[in-house]
């Protein structure tokens, strides 16, 4: 399954993990120095959500954080039904 949003097409984007190594000078050391750069992957904050659609279909879909706190989805409503009472027993 990819990770990405279906609303905003959030993705993950790659970037750079540096180690650095010692005290700053400011803190009284030597200064920092770079140990080791490493190539990373950022991922979105995906969730999956019950929502409900342009159709009215409610339906589950991955979306980032960042879009439901936007208020970019209608969360589908709880079911509040209840398992039938057997009496004949």
């Amino acid at each position: 399954m990819a990770r990405i949003c279906k609303l905003t097409g959030k993705r993950p984007i790659t970037g750079g993990s540096i180690t650095r190594s010692g005290k700053a000078k400011k803190e009284g050391g030597i200064g920092r120095h770079v140990k080791k750069v490493v190539k990373r992957k950022f991922y979105p904050n995906l969730q999956r959500v019950k929502i409900i659609d342009e159709n009215g279909t409610v339906k589950y879909v991955r979306v980032a954080a960042s879009a439901i706190k936007k208020g970019l989805i209608t969360k589908a409503p709880k079911r509040n039904w209840k398992p039938e009472s057997s009496e004949a027993k």
